[in-house]
């Protein structure tokens, strides 16, 4: 039963860390020390160990030589190309999954997104990206195209901490909402082909704002 009970410690640490990092708590390029980790999680270094592994499969965490353990850190370059990559997979996932989306399906995301709702009124930017991710992936399921959604989740993972930075840097908590509102709308109308066009331009319209934005500070 031993190996059962690391995994179990390992996925445990793993989604800790993830939400850590996700959440900003660890700054971009900060070193995540496996002693300290091991320390504060009362656990060994095996289990921590394994988890920066795995965020580092992930792209959330740099393991370098001599260095450890840092959390990733992007340019701006780096995010264009993930979120280049998430606007093709997206829409067209979005697509298939349109004509075949159950009422469970909408009503899941409709509860999300005034989970969201709730968030961005409330300044809450913790979980911003949480039901970001959570509100769009509902609208992916009924597609049943499990690989493609994981490898969404794994892009929405790296570019959370991004998109989070464009809603507050740019104040576009309504335009967020209203986009995300519009979108929906779009799939319980059952038009498959404007969802897909829509989540393209909101994906990109995001990557653009960021763009304006950083330049305009640099």
């Amino acid at each position: 039963m031993q190996p059962i009970k690391r995994q179990t410690l390992t996925s445990a640490v793993t989604e800790s860390l993830r939400q850590r990092i996700l959440s900003g708590e660890f700054a971009d390029g900060q070193q995540l020390r496996q002693e300290a980790l091991s320390n504060e999680y009362g656990v060994s270094r095996v289990p921590v160990r394994e988890a920066l592994r795995q965020l580092e499969a992930e792209g959330l965490v740099q393991i370098i030589d001599h260095k450890g353990a840092l959390v990733s850190k992007l340019s701006f370059e780096d995010i264009r190309e993930l979120l280049d990559i998430r606007a093709l997979l997206e829409s067209e996932l979005l697509r298939t999954s349109v004509p075949h989306q159950s009422q469970t399906d909408l009503n899941l995301a409709e509860t999300t997104l005034k989970e969201f709702e709730l968030a961005l009124k409330n300044n809450d930017v913790r979980h911003w990206g949480e039901l970001n991710a959570r509100f769009h992936m509902a609208l992916y399921r009924s597609a049943k195209r499990p690989n493609t959604q994981a490898l969404i989740e794994q892009l929405h993972n790296k570019t959370d901490r991004y998109t989070r930075m464009q809603i507050l840097l740019t104040q576009t908590m309504e335009q967020a909402h209203a986009e995300h509102t519009q979108l929906l709308a779009l799939c319980r109308a059952g038009k498959a082909d404007e969802a897909a066009a829509f989540i393209r331009f909101h994906i990109l319209s995001a990557e653009n704002a960021l763009e304006s934005k950083l330049q305009a500070q640099s």
